[in-house]
C-alpha cells in the first residue's frame, strides 16, 4: 500500500480533494468543541481534513507514506495548524492505550488490508467516553452489490476496497456504540458514522 500511495501522492489532491470535500466537512462538523482535547487522524494522507478542523485541539496525524505526510506538513504550515505528524501503520498504531479523546478514520477502513485490526487499534488508543469519527464507503449487510464488488477487483491493486461492511466490523467491537450514522456521497454508499467508546468494561 505504501508503494501505491507513493505513486498517487503527486496527483492525489487533484483526484480526491473536490469529490470528498463535502464528506469531510460533514463528518468533521460533528467534532464540536475540542478545546485541549487530543485528536488523532489515522491515514491523514495529504491533509485534506485540515481545513475543516476547529481550533484548540492537540492534533496528531499518522500515515504510512512519507510522500503523503510531506504534503500534509506543507498544508498544515500554510493553514498555520499545529499538528504532530508521524509515519506509521493504521493496523499497528505507535501510540499508547487510551491516549486520545477523538480518533478520526476518514477513507481508511476501506483501504487497509485488515479493517478489523484497524478499527481495533483505533479503539485501543481511544479513551473511554471518547469519540471515533468514520467516513468511508461501505456495503450494507446483505447487499450483494455485484457491480461494486466487481469494481473492487479493479480498484484493490491501486489501494482501495469496495466490499467492506461496517456492521460486520462493529460486531467485533462491543465497546463501541453508534451515536450517529448519516448517508453522504453517492446515494449513501459513503457514510459519516460517529461512535462512542463505553466507559464500562466490556467482555471480550
Amino acid at each position: 500500500m505504501r508503494f501505491a500511495y507513493t505513486l498517487w501522492a503527486p496527483i492525489y489532491d487533484r483526484l480526491v480533494e473536490k469529490p470528498t470535500q463535502e464528506l469531510r466537512r460533514q463528518s468533521l462538523a460533528n467534532l464540536g468543541d475540542v478545546l485541549d482535547q487530543y485528536v488523532l487522524m489515522i491515514g491523514i494522507g495529504t491533509g485534506l481534513d485540515l481545513p475543516h478542523l476547529p481550533n484548540g485541539a492537540h492534533y496528531y496525524g499518522l500515515d504510512l507514506t512519507p510522500a503523503m505526510l510531506e504534503k500534509a506538513r506543507l498544508r498544515a504550515q500554510a493553514l498555520d495548524i499545529s499538528i504532530e505528524l508521524r509515519e506509521g501503520n493504521a493496523m499497528d498504531l505507535p501510540f499508547t492505550d487510551e491516549q486520545f479523546d477523538v480518533v478520526i478514520l476518514h477513507t481508511i477502513l476501506a483501504v487497509v488490508s485488515d479493517p478489523d485490526k484497524a478499527l481495533a487499534e483505533a479503539s485501543r488508543v481511544l479513551k473511554p467516553g471518547g469519540r471515533l469519527l468514520v467516513a468511508d464507503k461501505f456495503l450494507k449487510p446483505g447487499d450483494s452489490a455485484p457491480l461494486r464488488r466487481l469494481l473492487g477487483f479493479v480498484l484493490r491493486p491501486i489501494a482501495t476496497r469496495t466490499d467492506v461492511v461496517f456492521e460486520y466490523l462493529l460486531k467485533k467491537r462491543p465497546e463501541l456504540a453508534v451515536i450517529r450514522d448519516e448517508p453522504s456521497l453517492l446515494g449513501g454508499w459513503f457514510r459519516c458514522i460517529q461512535l462512542e467508546k463505553s466507559t464500562q468494561a466490556v467482555p471480550s
